[in-house]
């Protein structure tokens, strides 16, 4: 690809201007690396435990054995981790139905949850498809405030006037397609402790997509009771073909099982069919390729900002996510945005992006992915939907060289064609 000497010159001066942090997204992947790599050895990771078994998946040790790793990884005491878990909506829902009872109310406390998650709940779709409404669950819902911190005053009042209902409270710690900004673990175990000093019989649930090993630690290590993700975004480091995960305490682990299989049968069953050395090492893998993609980002928030455009986070701000957005303030710009980033992409760079109505969303949206995995949000990718700001959401770059080309891909688009 081209790109035009100006181009390259603002790139370069951005890595000069991001030398310390770069210097420090690879220190924590040092020590996210450090910690799964102990977990490793003392679980006594063999050849073994890559051997595929089939029908129910019986006496599974290297299934048994991942599952283990993963919650010494997060801090937990139990986790599931699956790839008949088709991505992380899915692995939301397990969660969701298996902790909440009809009568039973959800409160959502950093704002409304991901698009994909509202017929899930019932916010929209059709009655009687299976929602958590249909079911006899409320929902109800508390905006961060304006500083983007939680709402602690409303908060306490909600849960006062529903003593006793409450019993899942949900924290979604990225942005997702609303324009705030992504929590930080130690947010989200502030809001933790608020809330358990205040109910009893309550779970924590943190989704916890595009947030994993961005950190030092994860939301269980601060209370959650159950952390849940994808295994194509961040924690399954390029390498993992699909799956998701549940992590949190040993009850909450339980019964997520029970909606995954069936009551009694829970995580004891489930053919692995060859998949477990994609997860183990893309599990080894994954502080390594979080680390590539949080330079994408930075590098992104830097040409963007000096090409004019606002961006969150700004290129100088610790981040607690893999996400960076753009805003373009025009649909036509956002779409070439994406164009941009489908050229850039090392598999399907020959296909232009359009709008589409995507399904679980309830507008128009634009997605460029040029990824050997469909739909591997820890690959390049950008999407975004086509509402106002016309806001582009990006994320991912296998390797920092690879990411690299891509935003240069894109601002090259941009720079061409408006």
């Amino acid at each position: 690809m081209e790109f035009s000497r100006e181009l390259l010159s603002l790139a370069a001066e951005a890595e000069a201007k991001l030398a310390d942090i770069f210097a420090e997204i690879d220190r924590i992947s040092f020590d996210n690396t450090s910690k799964i790599m102990d977990s490793f050895r003392e679980h006594r990771v063999s050849e073994a435990m890559f051997n595929p078994t089939s029908g129910y998946g019986y006496d599974d040790r290297g299934r048994e054995v991942l599952d283990e790793i993963w919650a010494d990884v997060m801090g937990a005491e139990a986790a599931l981790v699956r790839p008949q878990i088709v991505n992380g909506t899915q692995a939301l829902t397990i969660g969701l139905f298996g902790l909440l009872r009809p009568g039973d109310l959800m409160l959502s406390i950093a704002g409304k949850p991901y698009d994909t998650l509202e017929e899930v709940i019932g916010i929209s779709g059709q009655s009687g498809n299976g929602s958590l409404a249909d079911f006899g669950i409320d929902y109800e819902k508390i905006d961060l405030l304006p500083s983007g911190e939680f709402d602690f005053k409303a908060i306490e009042s909600k849960l006062a006037q529903n003593a006793g209902r409450v019993k899942v409270v949900f924290i979604q710690r990225s942005k997702g397609y609303l324009n705030r900004k992504t929590l930080s673990v130690a947010e989200i175990g502030e809001a933790i402790r608020f809330v358990k000093a205040r109910t009893e019989n309550c779970f924590m649930v943190v989704d916890n997509c595009y947030g994993e090993f961005v950190e030092r630690t994860e939301p269980c290590a601060v209370g959650a009771d159950l952390v849940i993700g994808s295994l194509i975004k961040n924690p399954g480091g390029g390498m993992a073909e699909t799956g998701g995960y549940l992590a949190g305490s040993a009850r909450a682990v339980e019964l997520a099982s029970y909606r995954l299989t069936s009551v009694g049968v829970g995580g004891e069953v489930g053919a692995s069919l060859g998949l477990n050395k994609s997860l183990y090492k893309g599990l080894f893998y994954a502080p390594h390729t979080v680390s590539a993609a949080l330079k994408t980002a930075h590098l992104a928030a830097y040409i963007f900002e000096k090409l004019g455009y606002r961006v969150e986070p700004r290129y100088d701000e610790v981040r607690h996510d893999i996400i960076q957005t753009v805003i373009t303030e025009a649909p036509e710009k956002l779409c070439a945005f994406c164009r941009g980033i489908q050229k850039g992409s090392p598999v399907d760079a020959f296909v232009t992006p359009e709008p589409w109505d995507m399904p679980g969303y309830s507008d128009k949206v634009i997605m460029a992915a040029g990824a050997f995995t469909q739909g591997s949000s820890i690959e390049l990718s950008a999407d975004g939907p086509l509402r106002p700001p016309y806001t582009a959401f990006f994320q991912g770059g296998l390797t920092y060289e690879s990411g690299k080309i891509g935003i240069l891909a894109a601002a090259q688009e941009m720079i061409d064609t408006l």
